[in-house]
């Protein structure tokens, strides 16, 4: 069981640690989904292991109790919204690390545009002004279930609610024509 004082990772890193490919790959990612460090991706990626190696052996039984953990296995994975409903086993093998980074509050935050970046949705989770189901969650790796998904607001105390906060709204960037400019100098 192990020392209940000693932490161990939930996750596994790279085999290898300079590999170019893996590497510029992984910086596409964090770029791309606004994440902290690599650390956040290898946790996804050890979450998509697990499930994978778990369907992975799913479909090498053929006994009625693996009948019971393949359903809700595939259940787990359609509240969590990582497959579509009707999905079967197999679908599981063919999700991708971007399936399940998706899923996070940061990405949600962000697709409903209750920020104006990926960055910003970060923000807004870790300082305490997203909640989710009214529950105040500041963790920006937090798994959305589908059924969370539209009970993510912002916070009742916070400033961010008012629609019309200057964080909130999209700055325009006006550009003024070449000709008008030329005028404005004479």
């Amino acid at each position: 069981m192990g020392d209940p004082r000693k932490i161990r990772a939930k996750y596994s890193g790279p085999s290898h640690p300079w590999q170019r490919h893996r590497i510029e790959e992984e910086k596409k990612i964090l770029a791309s989904f606004g994440l902290k460090n690599k650390k956040e991706i290898w946790k996804m990626q050890s979450m998509l292991r697990n499930f994978k190696t778990q369907a992975k052996a799913l479909i090498a039984r053929t006994d009625a109790q693996s009948k019971r953990e393949e359903a809700a296995l595939l259940a787990k994975l359609y509240n969590i919204g990582m497959i579509e409903q009707g999905a079967n086993i197999d679908n599981i093998l063919e999700l991708s690390l971007g399936d399940i980074l998706k899923r996070r509050l940061q990405s949600v935050v962000f697709r409903q545009n209750l920020a104006c970046s990926i960055r910003q949705a970060r923000q807004f989770i870790v300082h305490g002004h997203i909640t989710v189901n009214s529950t105040l969650v500041d963790v920006p790796s937090y798994v959305v279930k589908r059924a969370e998904e539209n009970a993510i607001r912002f916070c009742e105390t916070s400033t961010l609610k008012d629609p019309e906060h200057p964080e909130r709204i999209k700055k325009k960037k006006e550009v003024a024509p070449a000709k008008e400019q030329k005028g404005k100098k004479e």
